[in-house]
């Protein structure tokens, strides 16, 4: 800095301030500073800009699955706040495994993130409080987090999303209806399992459940097996995109009555279009990062619990009859 100091003719200080984008500077002093910066080839010392901020002006991420479409939005969501925050995002997939989550958390708290987002595998988070405790903040998002930890956290109405698409099947006449979810120690498909029976009531048949991992040899065969039934299910509600799809294909070409939780590329273009229960991944991404920088500029208020709302797309397969 000091070479560039000289070169351009100004004071050490005039130089610092250009590279760190303070005002102050004329226009014709800044771009000889800019000029010599550019000769000399002079690049920031950013680990000792981070010893004297006390900030590293990263972001740690940790999500189910950054090749789930559902996820990729919302990340990159997060990604286009943080970056608006001049900030670097560092991102890495749990693949559902609690052990997976609890070692990409540790690993970008020894990086000394400055905040973490998380939407949580496990149940247990104690082991991120002496994190808390330092000064560390978090939120979580799409799901929350265990027992004990009560940070900001930014969900979707999940269960309410599950009545309005059982009630949607209900008012086209359907009284058989079936239930996909994923695995019931996930807590939006518990949560989702949870709308539909309550939609349902006396209606409600724990055969016509299946809830596990959306393996399409497994999808197929709980489908064959409700079809199967003396009172086969005359319509479908699958719990997230991906059931969805592997419904679908299962289904092949047998025509019923379905309606999916989250919205999916080219569901509209299929005969019938998907009716979905679309919920907002950008909104979730960009609220929760939001969320986290409001904590990084001196929020100590309570922690915040949103809800979003959810909403019913028609297109045909839903409003198909018994």
């Amino acid at each position: 800095m000091k070479d560039v100091a000289s070169a351009a003719g100004v004071a050490l200080k005039t130089v610092s301030r250009v590279v760190n984008g303070e005002p102050g500077v004329h226009p014709g002093t800044a771009e000889r500073v800019r000029e010599a910066i550019e000769r000399l080839g002079y690049s920031r010392n950013e680990s000792a800009r981070v010893l004297r901020r006390g900030r590293t002006s990263t972001v740690g991420l940790v999500i189910e699955d950054l090749a789930d479409p559902f996820y990729s939005v919302l990340g990159r969501a997060v990604e286009d706040v943080t970056t608006a925050h001049g900030c670097l995002l560092l991102s890495g997939s749990s693949n559902e495994d609690p052990v997976r989550e609890r070692e990409l958390i540790r690993t970008f708290c020894a990086r000394r993130v400055d905040g973490l987002i998380v939407v949580p595998a496990g149940e247990d988070h104690s082991f991120l409080r002496p994190e808390l405790d330092a000064g560390t903040p978090a939120v979580f998002v799409d799901r929350p987090p265990g027992p004990g930890v009560d940070v900001d956290t930014v969900l979707c109405d999940n269960a309410g999303g599950a009545r309005l698409a059982t009630r949607h099947l209900l008012a086209h006449g359907h009284r058989r209806i079936a239930f996909l979810g994923d695995r019931p120690s996930i807590h939006t498909a518990a949560r989702r399992l949870h709308g539909y029976r309550a939609a349902l009531g006396r209606l409600f048949d724990e055969r016509l459940v299946s809830m596990r991992a959306p393996v399409p040899r497994d999808v197929r065969a709980d489908l064959d097996r409700m079809l199967a039934l003396d009172s086969p299910p005359t319509a479908l509600f699958t719990g997230n995109g991906r059931i969805t799809m592997t419904a679908l294909r299962a289904l092949e070409g047998r025509r019923m009555a379905l309606v999916g939780f989250d919205d999916f590329e080219l569901a509209d273009l299929l005969r019938p279009g998907v009716t979905v229960v679309a919920q907002d991944p950008t909104s979730m991404g960009g609220l929760a990062a939001e969320l986290l920088f409001r904590r990084l500029s001196g929020d100590t208020g309570p922690a915040e619990h949103l809800r979003l709302p959810v909403r019913v797309i028609r297109r045909g397969s839903g409003e198909l009859p018994p």
